[in-house]
């Protein structure tokens, strides 16, 4: 064998190797895999927060709603049934938009206190390790921009905040991408409604 067909032959394997693509599209599927799991998942997981973000919007506006229209002569009790009212509507609202409620509908009734006298809370654990939070504060003051010979008119309203734990998915796969990468695995999402008493 020449040194001139030697060389022939290396060129045809050369040629070869590089024309074969078949390990490429493996290699690269294997590259891109990790990143568009990721980006699926993260992407349904912020669609499932901003939803439950809009269902316990809901729910605080529906609680607010109903709030403002009790009525408030039964403040100064420990337990006022137009707070527990709200809190059971709360409660069923959750429950019906298949959202768990965390057992807050059979939380009792805790004063906050302070600044506002007419506000009570309500916590609850829910199963993820978080804790529900309903806030009811029937005697929030609020100043409108309305004036009255010159002086801006204060209203008193119901004020509802829910905060509840979302835990994310998104912690699960984010290591597949950055080795050691890690991401909350619970945020608290809070909502708030305010509605001007009418009682």
């Amino acid at each position: 064998m020449t040194a001139s067909s030697i060389i022939a032959n290396l060129r045809r394997s050369w040629r070869f190797l590089c024309g074969d693509t078949r390990g490429a599209q493996i290699a690269e599927f294997a590259v891109a895999l990790p990143l568009l799991m990721v980006l699926t998942i993260g992407i349904f997981d912020f669609g499932n927060a901003f939803n439950l973000k809009q269902k316990l919007t809901n729910a605080a506006r529906e609680a607010a709603r109903l709030g403002s229209s009790e009525t408030t002569a039964d403040l100064t009790t420990a337990s006022p049934a137009s707070v527990l009212a709200v809190r059971d509507l709360v409660s069923n609202y959750l429950q019906n938009a298949k959202i768990n409620d965390c057992g807050v509908g059979t939380s009792a009734a805790t004063p906050v206190g302070g600044t506002s006298p007419w506000a009570w809370s309500f916590t609850a654990t829910c199963p993820n390790g978080g804790t529900l939070t309903l806030t009811v504060d029937r005697g929030n003051i609020f100043t409108s921009s309305v004036t009255t010979g010159g002086t801006s008119v204060k209203v008193i309203s119901t004020d509802v905040t829910i905060s509840y734990p979302y835990s994310w998915q998104f912690n699960r796969v984010i290591g597949i991408l950055v080795s050691g990468a890690t991401y909350p695995g619970a945020t608290n999402i809070v909502v708030n409604s305010t509605m001007e008493n009418q009682t």
